[in-house]
């Protein structure tokens, strides 16, 4: 069978979305690319971008919607827009922030709007919500995500410090696009 190659692009500010980055990449088997500081991707960057059968996104959530950085480089990705060079590759996404709501959807959407102007086909969660009155905060999907994984970080915490339940969400998330990647390869 074809192995696919999956790469997770993502930006993080302060290391907890590199955290969920490297959980993703672990569960899909998949290529890191990471954003940088000044929103630019590393040498080879958009050439592993354009090699991908599918493309994994992640930013944290800042005032309400993707960083800068991130930004930067989805206003960069016009070029392959332009000419279709990511049309039918699978895409998903996954954020952070600091509140508990923090406006993660808003983030999501973003990401799931970007994959839409690709001509992507976008991969969710697929995990159903960890809402009982016994879950636990580090259960699978506890912030009952549908469109993506979210994670939530207190503010005071260092990216060492992030749920587990949060990262085993997002390992999960990379998981999903792998086994989605493998079929429509097949």
């Amino acid at each position: 069978m074809n192995m696919s190659k999956i790469v997770v692009i993502y930006h993080s500010g302060y290391g907890h979305t590199q955290r969920m980055a490297q959980a993703v990449a672990s569960g899909a088997g998949a290529e890191l690319v990471a954003i940088d500081a000044e929103g630019n991707l590393p040498a080879g960057g958009w050439e592993t971008l354009a090699a991908a059968d599918a493309i994994i996104m992640g930013s944290p959530t800042y005032m309400g919607s993707v960083s800068w950085q991130f930004k930067k480089f989805a206003d960069a990705s016009s070029s392959p827009w332009y000419s279709q060079a990511w049309k039918d590759k699978l895409f998903a996404g996954f954020t952070n922030s600091a509140s508990v709501n923090g406006d993660k959807l808003s983030t999501l959407n973003y990401l799931f709007t970007l994959a839409m102007q690709h001509g992507g086909v976008w991969v969710g969660l697929a995990l159903m919500p960890s809402n009982a009155k016994a879950a636990k905060r580090d259960d699978l999907n506890h912030l009952g995500a549908y469109s993506g994984a979210m994670a939530q970080s207190p503010s005071d915490a260092g990216a060492g410090d992030m749920f587990a339940g949060d990262l085993d969400t997002a390992r999960a998330l990379g998981q999903r696009v792998a086994d989605t990647a493998a079929r429509f390869k097949s």
